[in-house]
């Protein structure tokens, strides 16, 4: 799909979009993410788009998913990474330095994982992306976006059990 056929098809489905997110989500700024976060995954599949029948259906359904995601996220009390310092501001002065600096690490050990396994992670775990949707974004089929997941976490659990032994 062109650009210009990417602006005369999606854009005006913001609307509808944007509408359905605040229902579900019952805020206006997250619902203004979501929507974002559409647009922005529908950018990079672009070139599958002609071959959905709808992309407004196409739409509904990862608006619908994100917006699921996020509601899950507010059950647990955070938002991606940073929820972590958000929890801890009723924690004393050293454990939320100590969670920092652990998430500070764990942000190190990401950079130092293959490129790969960066995207996928911070696609499936900061981003909230579906294993099939990160699968379309980056050509993989979803077993292997599955196996380098967990290899990102394995190494990422090794380094940081290491660092916690010294």
């Amino acid at each position: 799909m062109k650009p210009e056929q990417f602006k005369e098809s999606v854009l005006p489905l913001r609307g509808r979009l944007l509408s359905y997110a605040t229902r579900l989500l019952e805020d206006s700024a997250d619902a203004e993410d979501v929507v974002q976060d559409v647009y922005f995954k529908l950018w990079h599949m672009r070139t599958e788009l002609d071959g959905y029948r709808s992309i407004a259906a196409l739409s509904v359904e990862m608006t619908k998913n994100l917006c699921l995601n996020k509601l899950k996220e507010r059950q647990r009390g955070y938002e991606g990474l940073e929820g972590l310092a958000e929890e801890s501001r009723v924690a004393s002065p050293d454990v939320l330095l100590e969670e920092k600096d652990s998430v500070a690490h764990v942000m190190r050990f990401i950079d130092c994982l293959p490129e790969l396994q960066q995207k996928v992670l911070r696609m499936k775990h900061v981003d909230g992306f579906e294993i099939e949707e990160i699968a379309s974004i980056t050509g993989s089929a979803p077993e292997a976006v599955r196996v380098n997941l967990s290899r990102a976490r394995k190494k990422i659990r090794e380094l940081f059990f290491n660092m916690e032994r010294r």
